[in-house]
């Protein structure tokens, strides 16, 4: 019995911000800003939300099935740390503007980074308990950090450069064109830690030397209970591809650094070799997007498939982690028909296609993402304001955000 991800697409808005000359105008220390290996990240418009952004991931998607399997779709699972209502799934909006067929499962789950893997994970037992045969499940992994003054910003320091925005959509069922998940590797790593957190819904909060070591202790432990349950399980030889949560590219590398060393006992330009041949794949995507949280490892899955070299079927491990904390190794096969597939999506082609804003005008942003706070009652969406980038979206049957009236989001096709 197979089971996994049949297809797959990103949406990561229409405005990006070059980060290095974020770091400049916030005097951030230069060697500490390399090391966080990114290059760009989007910056969420007014006319954009976790819901518009997880329907343009899912429409190209849904828009490819034949009448037949999109009835087939029997749950559409919103995984999210930023939703949009404490009650209200963002599921619903979501499977309305799809057009979906109404016998079918809507929720939503929430556990910080871990969100995806969870929504993941729930589908593919769904697919592999046969208790619904040839049915399929809509996984969409949606979140949308904004940030509302200045004074946020300098805060949040060099969380701000890696605070991203967008949503992955994944169609999970027993044809795994995309990604076949190998059944029962799995290895299971958590527990209580304060190590990041949201005590409010439009801020974060925490500790980031803590958020690092749990990171790095989730990624050695998990690994471990992987090698308990599959037989053999090798760090380098097994996978020939390793994709991990990444909330920046310069932890990713200090977590392969740290297992490389652990449990292969590799030196540094063994390690080095190896980061750029079996890891640097999966971080062309994330360099451009910044860490959009439940959707950040299959953001990294993407840019793993699409970017490395899949002439035959190869292994690639997966590294889940969420604050708090839960986290997950597993892994699967992607073959060139994968690669091919992925391919038609123009992902890269996507991520260019993003109006580059001026320190300017991202920092104008803040006071329009003020008036969409977690709660917001009543807003109508004033998209003039960002002509230069809504041009991005507009006549590309993209969804937008377009006014929140009595609490209910109502958005438009542009």
């Amino acid at each position: 019995m197979k089971a996994g991800i049949e297809s797959l697409n990103i949406y990561c808005g229409s405005a990006s911000l070059d980060v290095a000359e974020l770091a400049r105008v916030r005097k951030l220390n230069n060697e500490r800003f390399s090391n966080l290996l990114m290059i760009q990240k989007t910056v969420p418009m007014v006319y954009e939300d976790p819901i518009s952004n997880g329907v343009n991931a899912a429409k190209p998607i849904i828009d490819g099935l034949t009448p037949h399997e999109r009835a087939s779709i029997d749950m559409v699972i919103t995984c999210s740390e930023s939703g949009i209502d404490f009650g209200k799934s963002m599921s619903t909006y979501i499977h309305h503007y799809l057009g979906l067929n109404r016998n079918c499962r809507l929720f939503e789950l929430k556990n910080a980074c871990y969100a995806g893997t969870a929504g993941l994970q729930t589908a593919i037992n769904f697919v592999l308990s046969q208790a619904a045969p040839g049915r399929k499940a809509l996984v969409v992994c949606t979140d949308t950090m904004r940030l509302t003054s200045v004074e946020d910003s300098v805060e949040m320091s060099f969380f701000e450069p890696s605070s991203g925005a967008g949503a992955v959509a994944m169609l999970v069922s027993d044809t795994p064109t995309v990604f076949q998940v190998d059944r029962g590797a799995n290895g299971y790593y958590g527990y209580e830690v304060m190590d990041s957190c949201r005590p409010v819904p439009d801020k974060e909060a925490g500790n980031t030397d803590l958020s690092l070591l749990s990171y790095l202790d989730c990624c050695e432990n998990s690994f471990k209970e992987y090698q308990n349950r599959v037989e053999g399980a090798d760090y380098s030889d097994t996978f020939e591809y390793l994709v991990y949560h990444t909330p920046f590219g310069g932890m990713v590398k200090g977590a392969h650094r740290a297992n490389m060393r652990r449990f292969k006992g590799a030196k540094p330009a063994e390690i080095e070799a190896d980061f750029q041949k079996r890891v640097m794949p999966s971080l062309h995507y994330c360099q451009k997007v910044g860490n959009i949280m439940g959707g950040t490892t299959y953001l990294a899955l993407a840019s793993a498939i699409d970017n490395g070299r899949f002439d035959r079927p190869r292994r690639v491990g997966v590294f889940s982690y969420g604050s708090g904390c839960c986290s997950e190794f597993f892994s699967g096969i992607v073959t060139p028909e994968s690669q091919a597939k992925l391919r038609e999506l123009n992902l890269a082609g996507h991520l260019e296609d993003r109006y580059c804003l001026s320190m300017e005008e991202y920092e104008e942003t803040f006071g329009e993402n003020a008036n969409i706070r977690f709660g917001t009652k009543d807003y109508v969406v004033d998209r003039s304001r960002f002509a230069k980038a809504f041009r991005h979206v507009e006549g590309k049957g993209r969804l937008v955000l377009s006014e929140i009236s009595n609490f209910h989001r109502k958005y438009e096709w542009v």
